[in-house]
C-alpha cells in the first residue's frame, strides 16, 4: 500500500476518483466482481493502478467496456523490464509480450518479482499465472529451467505449456549430469509427445555433449522409451500410465520367452521385408530393440563400459545377430581388415557387441534397471556401426554417386555393408519404442555436428515424416553431407512425408552447390523452398570438376519449388547447371543468387534467357555480391521485365564503371514498367546526386507503381537526403498529393555527419511515407574499412 501511495503521489496530487480507485486496488480480493462491472469511464482510471495479476484478470472487463490494456502493458514493459524489444513495431499483443519475457526471466532467476509493486501480489503465482501466454521459450547452460518446470510444486505449469508452448529453443548448453538429463526427458514427453510445441531450435554450442544432443533430437523425432525410462509414480506425466498398465499385463510373458533370444537364429531377410512373424520373432526383434533403446538414454558410465569392453574379449559365436542386424562379428572383422583407416575403430565396435550380450543378460523387465535411462542416445547412432562404418570409408566423388544415383533401393545400396542392414540409410530397430508425436520444424545453428551424431541424425530423418522444414546451419557437416543426404533420400519415399523447407549453410562447401541443389530436388521435387548456402570453397576439392557425372545424369522431376536461395562460394555460376533445375521449377516466384562470379562477359544474358522460357512466374530476383559492373544491359533488361515485382542489386558495383546515361536510362526503364513494386539497391554507391535523380521515377510523367526504395549503404549524406526529399515532395505536388511510394530504407549512411540536417530531412520525409533508418557511426565504419586494407 505505501509503494502503491508512493507511486500516486509521484504523478501529483490525485483527485477524488484517483483516491476511490486506489482504494478499490487495495481490496480487489473483496470487489472483483463489482468492479467489473463498473463503466468504462471509472474501470480507466482503475486499470494503472492494479497488479499484473488483476490487471490480466480484467482483460475480459476492459474489452467489454470498449477499453484497451495495450498501454497499461506496454508501461509495464519500460518500468519493468527497462530494454526495448527487437522489432518492437511488430508487436501486436504487449500482454502476451510482458507476460511471456515476465515467465523467461522469473525462471531464470533474472528477476525479483520484489522489484515492482505491480508484480508483488500473494494471489499472483508468476510462473502459473504467466504460463498460459508462453508460446516460445528458452532454456540456457545448465538446464536450470528444465528442472524448475519439472519439479512437482510446477506440475500445473506444465500442464500449461504443453497447451501453449510452440517454440522451444536450447541456447549455450553446457554438460549435464543424469537427474537434469531426466529432468529434461520429462520436459521434452509432456511439452512435445503430449504437448503443442512445433518448433526445436538449438544455438550456440562450440562443444556439444554427445549424450545431450541426441537426447533432445530423438525425442524432437518423437522416439521415447516409456517402459523402463522412467518411474511413473514420480513423473508428473501420468498420459502413458494407462498404455504402460496394458503392456505390463504381458510383461511375464515377455520375460519367460526372452531367454530364448540367445539361442534363436533370427531371419534377417524376413525382417527387412517386414512379413508376418511368429509371436517368438516379435518377442526376438522386441528384445533387441530393448537394448537399442537402453543404450541411448544413459550417457557414458566409465565402469560399465570397461566391463563390457572386457567381456567382449570372450569368443561370440557367428550366428548371434551383430549390431549390423545380419552380419556376425566375424563378418565385421573382416570387413574392417579390408579398410586399414577403419581399424582404429575396431575396439569401440567389440565393446559395442560386447555391451549388447550383456545387455541381453541383465534384462529383467520393463523397470530393471533405472540407470538404463540415457542407454539410447549411444545405439541410434552406433546400433548399424558395422553398416555406417562403411559409409565413411566411402570416397568423396562414391558418396555423391550413391546419393545422386537414380537407384530405387535404400542410399548406400551400392555397398556391401550397406546391403546387409535392415533399411533404408541404416534405419536402427526401434521396435521398442514408442512413437509419439514429432515436431514439424528443426533448427540447428553453429552446433558441430560429428560423423557419429550425423549418423543418428540421419537415422531420425529418414522417417521423421512431420517434419516440414529442416535448417542445418554452420554445423561443420563437411563430409558428412552425405549422410544427411542418405537420411533425407529414405524420407523421400515415404508417402506421407512433409518436409517443405531445407536451408543448408556452413563456411566449407564439400560439394558444389548446383550440384547440391540438383540433388536435393531430385529427391525432393514437393519441397517449395530450398536454400543452400557457403562461404568458401574446400580446399581438398581442388582440380574438382563442377559437375559431377553421377548428378548431371540425374533427371529433375517437375517440382513445386517456390523459392530458391543459394550463396556460392565464389563459385562460377555457369548456367547450363542451372538450366536442369529451372526447367522442373515452374513454379518458381523468387530466386537469390548470391557471390558467384561470372565466368564470361555473356553469362548473365543466357540466365536471363533461361529465366524468361523456364520461370513465367518469376516475382522476386536477387543479386548479392556479385559484380555487374560490366553488365548494364543485361540490367536494364531486368528493370523493364513485365513479370518481377521486386528486383534486388545487393553490392552489385552498378554505378563503379557507368556513365550519367546509364543512369538515366534505368529512371526512364522504372518510370515506364507499371509491375516493379520494389528496387532495392545498397551498397552500389549512389551519392547523393545519383539519389536525388532517382526522385524523377516519381515524376508526373510516370506510370511507375514503385512502393519501396532501398538505398543502405550508399554513401549518402544528410544535404543529398535533404534535397531528394524537397525534389520528391515536388513531384507529389504536382501529381496532387497522389503517390504510391510507401517504403524508404536508408541503413547504414553517413546522415550522423550533420544530425540537424538530416533530422529535417527525415522528418519531412517521414510525412510522405514510411523511413527506416539506424544511428550508424560512420566515422567508426571508415576507420575499419581502413583498417582491413
Amino acid at each position: 500500500a505505501a509503494t502503491l501511495s508512493g507511486a500516486m503521489a509521484a504523478e501529483g496530487p490525485g483527485s477524488l476518483l484517483t483516491l476511490s480507485a486506489a482504494a478499490v486496488s487495495r481490496s480487489m480480493g473483496a470487489l472483483e466482481r463489482d468492479v467489473w462491472a463498473l463503466p468504462g469511464h471509472l474501470l480507466r482510471g482503475l486499470l494503472p493502478l492494479l497488479t499484473v495479476f488483476r490487471l490480466e484478470r480484467a482483460e475480459g472487463a476492459a474489452r467489454r467496456a470498449g477499453l484497451s490494456t495495450q498501454p497499461i502493458w506496454r508501461k509495464l514493459w519500460d518500468d519493468v523490464m527497462k530494454t526495448r524489444p527487437p522489432n518492437s513495431e511488430n508487436i501486436t499483443c504487449w500482454r502476451k509480450k510482458f507476460l511471456e519475457t515476465f515467465f523467461s526471466n522469473v525462471l531464470h532467476g533474472v528477476l525479483d518479482v520484489a522489484s515492482d509493486w505491480r508484480l508483488n501480489d500473494q494471489h499472483f503465482s508468476p510462473l502459473l499465472h504467466s504460463s498460459p501466454h508462453v508460446s516460445q521459450l528458452t532454456l540456457c547452460n545448465m538446464l536450470q529451467g528444465a528442472v524448475e518446470l519439472t519439479a512437482e510444486h510446477n506440475q500445473k505449469v506444465l500442464e500449461n505449456l504443453a497447451v501453449s508452448l510452440r517454440i522451444l529453443k536450447f541456447q549455450h548448453l553446457l554438460s549435464s549430469d543424469r537427474s537434469i538429463r531426466r529432468s529434461l526427458v520429462l520436459l521434452l514427453h509432456r511439452l512435445i509427445h503430449h504437448g503443442s510445441v512445433s518448433q526445436v531450435s538449438m544455438y550456440s554450442w562450440p562443444v556439444p555433449d554427445t549424450v545431450l544432443l541426441v537426447l533432445i533430437l530423438s525425442m524432437s523425432a518423437g522416439f521415447w522409451r516409456s517402459g523402463n525410462a522412467l518411474a511413473y509414480h514420480s513423473s508428473p506425466c501420468g498420459l502413458c500410465r494407462e498404455k504402460d498398465k496394458a503392456q505390463s499385463q504381458g510383461s511375464a510373458q515377455e520375460r519367460a520367452e526372452r531367454g530364448h533370444c540367445n539361442r534363436r537364429e533370427w531371419n534377417d531377410g524376413e525382417d527387412q521385408k517386414g512379413s508376418p512373424r511368429a509371436p517368438q520373432d516379435a518377442d526376438v526383434n522386441g528384445c533387441r530393440a530393448d537394448i537399442s533403446l537402453n543404450s541411448i538414454l544413459s550417457g557414458p558410465r566409465s565402469p560399465p563400459r570397461n566391463q563390457a569392453c572386457e567381456e567382449s574379449n570372450s569368443e561370440v559365436p557367428c550366428d548371434h545377430t551383430s549390431i549390423q542386424g545380419g552380419s556376425s562379428p566375424r563378418c565385421i572383422s573382416d570387413h574392417l581388415s579390408c579398410h586399414p583407416i577403419l581399424r582404429k575403430t575396431r575396439r569401440r565396435l567389440k565393446c559395442a557387441v560386447g555391451r549388447k550380450r550383456r545387455c541381453l543378460r541383465r534384462s529383467k523387465g520393463p523397470y530393471a534397471d533405472p540407470e538404463d535411462l540415457y542407454d539410447f542416445v549411444f545405439t541410434v547412432a552406433r546400433e548399424d556401426n558395422s553398416g555406417l562404418l562403411d559409409k565413411n570409408s566411402t570416397t568423396e566423388g562414391e558418396s555423391a554417386e550413391n546419393w545422386t544415383g537414380s537407384s530405387p533401393g535404400p542410399p548406400c545400396a551400392g555397398h556391401a555393408g550397406c546391403k546387409r542392414r535392415g533399411g533404408p540409410a541404416g534405419i536402427f530397430p526401434l521396435k521398442a519404442a514408442q512413437r509419439f508425436r514429432s515436431v514439424s520444424t528443426l533448427e540447428l545453428f553453429s552446433i558441430p555436428l560429428t560423423g557419429e551424431t550425423c549418423r543418428t541424425l540421419s537415422n531420425l530423418l529418414s522417417s521423421w515424416v512431420s517434419l516440414e522444414n529442416l535448417v542445418l546451419s554452420y554445423n561443420g557437416l563437411g563430409a558428412n553431407i552425405f549422410c544427411i543426404l542418405s537420411g533425407l533420400r529414405a524420407l523421400s519415399r515415404h508417402s506421407d512425408c512433409h518436409l517443405r523447407v531445407v536451408r543448408l549453410s556452413d563456411v566449407f562447401s564439400h560439394m558444389p552447390c548446383l550440384e547440391l541443389v540438383r540433388c536435393i530436388l531430385s529427391a525432393f521435387p514437393q519441397l517449395h523452398t530450398l536454400s543452400v548456402s557457403f562461404d568458401l570453397k574446400n580446399q581438398l576439392e581442388g582440380n574438382r570438376p563442377e559437375g559431377n557425372p553421377g548428378c548431371s545424369e540425374v533427371e529433375i522431376p517437375e517440382s513445386c519449388l517456390e523459392q530458391l536461395e543459394i550463396r556460392f562460394p565464389r563459385e562460377p555460376l555457369h548456367t547450363a547447371f542451372l538450366l536442369p533445375v529451372l526447367k522442373a521449377s515452374k513454379s518458381l516466384q523468387q530466386l537469390s543468387l548470391d557471390s558467384a562470379t561470372l565466368p564470361c562477359s555473356q553469362e548473365l544474358g543466357f540466365l536471363l534467357e533461361a529465366l524468361k522460357e523456364c520461370t513465367p512466374k518469376l516475382k522476386k530476383l536477387s543479386f548479392h555480391d556479385m559484380n555487374l559492373a560490366e553488365h548494364q544491359k543485361e540490367v536494364l533488361l531486368l528493370l523493364q521485365d513485365p513479370v518481377l515485382q521486386e528486383i534486388t542489386f545487393s553490392f552489385c558495383r552498378l554505378f563503379e564503371s557507368s556513365t550519367t546515361e546509364f543512369l538515366s536510362e534505368i529512371i526512364n526503364t522504372i518510370k515506364r514498367n507499371p509491375s516493379l513494386k520494389s528496387l532495392k539497391l545498397p551498397g552500389n554507391r549512389l551519392g547523393n546526386h545519383r539519389l536525388v535523380a532517382l526522385a524523377d521515377i516519381f515524376s508526373k510523367d510516370s506510370s511507375s507503381s514503385l512502393c519501396q526504395l532501398d538505398v543502405s549503404s550508399n554513401c549518402i549524406k544528410p544535404d543529398g537526403l535533404l534535397e531528394f526529399t524537397k525534389k520528391l515532395e515536388g513531384h507529389i505536388q504536382q501529381r496532387g498529393g497522389r503517390i504510391q511510394f510507401t517504403h524508404l530504407r536508408l541503413f547504414q549512411n553517413w546522415l550522423d555527419q550533420d544530425a540537424e540536417t538530416a533530422q529535417e530531412a527525415l522528418r519531412r520525409l517521414k510525412a510522405v511515407c514510411s523511413v527506416v533508418n539506424d544511428s550508424w557511426d560512420s566515422s567508426q565504419a571508415f576507420a575499419d574499412y581502413i583498417s582491413v586494407m
